[in-house]
């Protein structure tokens, strides 16, 4: 009987937010505001907020351009990489390019890949299996790849900085490699012929690349070069048409939306908009997006139907839509990665159902900190999602593993108190392998142990995370009056995207209005105009029924356009609703 409130008390704490207010330089705010033209007074102090300290750099920030990218020669070892590809490309010799299976990985496969045919390369590309190959440059996929392409020259994409053992049996055999990444270098870097990584060495701007920035500067970087000796197919290499894989596979890998990823995310949207590549054409009729591509596109309508192909299969499927140039095939191949993307959601709402209904049966908030759940056969390649949705309702960090024949695969996810990567640290003497970061890690672990690590993980999150407040923040970045958010303000917010990691779309918050009008839409919605008394906003609310108002409120909102039936209006995209405080 105890278990039912306190389970009830930690699902009230995840529908309670604590509104945490940014802090702002007003001086600096009314600088902006008087000097920057036709600028609203709450996206003044956005710029103010988001780093910008001078009108320059402000300007920058508003219009992040193309030509503010830097040199690809200042990245380590890009001279080496570009004199052993060159040399390949006028050798006629077999080039592989070894890709991962996520969004970033397939993207920047598949753009390498054109560009160094569009360069007259003998290319292939190869991806290894989630399942049979395991992630990265591997042994095991580097026999794999070899047996399958017989390259001489190997260049990797998102990954082999760490590969040391494949590398050296590569170079066992003959086979060159180059490798392009933005992972974290471990102390024994791989003995590639040139390893492309910006997080190598002193601190760098590049260094919030992802692995498709990085692939995109090797050929910015062979496209100069080529250019430079007077080479006529280099010279008519247009790399700006390839920005669309950029754009979508930098905003999937969650790496900030700052500095040279805001220009490449920037252009790159509006290249898809106008995709001359059969697979992104095929994925947007697929997916019904015909006007403008916003980063929220590439986050939750292509990167999961790209990803889905090698969750749940192989991503072969994905690569081969973005490089087939038949506009038949890759309707095919478009309708494929859909389907497989409506099964890998199939897949994991059965097991988010059983990991809830078992935790459910125990679950104490003053006793369980960390949370770990195994199944024999859950699918490992959708796991990992399914604990990012238990770590949102329950607050704590968590693991996910699906057993297979005594053996299991986890995945990890955590909340920002607590270190993942340390967690597991405390329990190693009980895991085969682990590894990852902060919040999202991963492991390996026979099915004999899985009981003594749920107590040693509980007890690692408990010596954390017993005293801290475990209720989720929303971070809101300014109180405006309703007259502030207007058709000036949403479209000024498109000067401050693209929107994502590190740089959010702004959270803006309004006190003491009235709700007229209030309607729950099919049993979850909330749907209601509110009021100061002089100016009236429509308002949204998803999956925040609960949240009807009575009585005066603080809205904490999202700023949107919402067209309907030929008709456009402003609209509050509510986050969260607050008694008038």
């Amino acid at each position: 009987m105890g278990s039912a409130p306190r389970f009830r008390g930690a699902v009230f704490l995840s529908m309670n937010k604590v509104w945490k207010f940014k802090p702002c330089d007003e001086e600096l705010a009314g600088y902006f505001f008087q000097t920057l033209e036709n600028m609203p007074k709450p996206l003044a102090a956005l710029l103010a907020q988001r780093g910008c300290k001078t009108v320059e750099e402000a300007v920058l920030f508003i219009n992040p351009a193309l030509s503010t990218l830097r040199d690809p020669f200042e990245l380590p070892d890009m001279d080496k990489a570009v004199a052993r590809i060159r040399r390949a490309l006028s050798d006629s010799e077999k080039i592989t390019v070894f890709g991962d299976y996520d969004v970033d990985g397939v993207c920047s496969t598949a753009m390498l890949v054109r560009v160094l045919r569009e360069l007259g390369g003998n290319v292939s590309a190869f991806i290894p299996s989630r399942l049979d190959d395991g992630y990265g440059l591997s042994p095991e996929a580097l026999a794999a790849c070899v047996a399958e392409n017989s390259p001489s020259l190997i260049v990797t994409v998102d990954c082999g900085t760490n590969s040391v053992e494949a590398i050296e049996q590569a170079a066992s055999i003959g086979v060159d490699v180059v490798v392009t990444d933005h992972h974290e270098p471990d102390a024994q870097l791989a003995p590639a012929v040139a390893v492309v990584n910006p997080k190598r060495g002193k601190t760098h701007s590049a260094r919030i690349l992802a692995g498709v920035g990085v692939a995109f500067k090797l050929c910015h970087a062979l496209i100069k070069v080529g250019r430079d000796s007077g080479c006529s197919v280099s010279a008519g290499v247009d790399l700006k048409k390839y920005l669309d894989f950029v754009a979508v596979a930098t905003i999937t890998d969650m790496v900030p939306l700052l500095g040279e990823n805001r220009a490449l995310v920037r252009a790159g949207l509006q290249t898809l908009e106008n995709s001359c590549w059969p697979g992104w054409i095929a994925l947007k009729k697929r997916v019904g997006i015909s006007g403008s591509v916003e980063t929220w596109h590439a986050g939750f309508t292509f990167g999961p139907r790209i990803n889905a192909a090698g969750r749940i299969g192989r991503a072969d499927a994905a690569l081969e839509l973005f490089l087939t140039d038949l506009p038949e095939r890759a309707d095919e191949l478009a309708l494929l990665l859909d389907r497989a993307n409506r099964e890998r959601q199939a897949i994991e709402r059965d097991i988010v159902r059983e990991a809830i209904n078992e935790i459910d049966s125990y679950f104490d908030e003053e006793k369980h900190f960390g949370l770990v759940i195994a199944r024999e056969g859950w699918h490992p390649g959708v796991i990992g999602i399914v604990a990012s949705r238990l770590v949102t309702r329950y607050r704590r960090p968590v693991a996910v593993i699906g057993m297979d024949a005594g053996s299991g695969r986890g995945s990890c996810r955590s909340i920002d108190a607590f270190n993942i990567l340390v967690g597991l640290g405390t329990c190693s003497d009980l895991l085969k392998q682990f590894g990852g970061h902060a919040m999202a890690a991963g492991l390996e672990i026979e099915q004999n142990r899985v009981k003594t690590f749920k107590e040693r993980f509980n007890q690692a999150a408990a010596a954390q995370l017993k005293k801290s407040d475990l209720c989720p923040v929303l971070e809101i970045d300014r109180v405006v009056t309703l007259d502030e958010a207007n058709e000036a303000l949403v479209d000024g917010l498109k000067r401050t995207g693209p929107f994502g990691q590190d740089n959010p779309e702004p959270v803006w918050a309004v006190f003491g209005v009235h709700a007229i009008d209030s309607r729950i839409l099919k049993e979850k919605h909330l749907k209601l105009t509110v009021s100061d008394g002089k100016t009236q906003r429509q308002a949204i609310g998803f999956n925040l029924a609960e949240k009807l108002p009575a009585g005066p409120v603080d809205v904490a909102f999202t700023l949107q356009k919402n067209s309907w039936n030929g008709r456009t209006s402003l609209q509050l995209n509510i986050r969260d609703i607050r008694p008038a405080q």
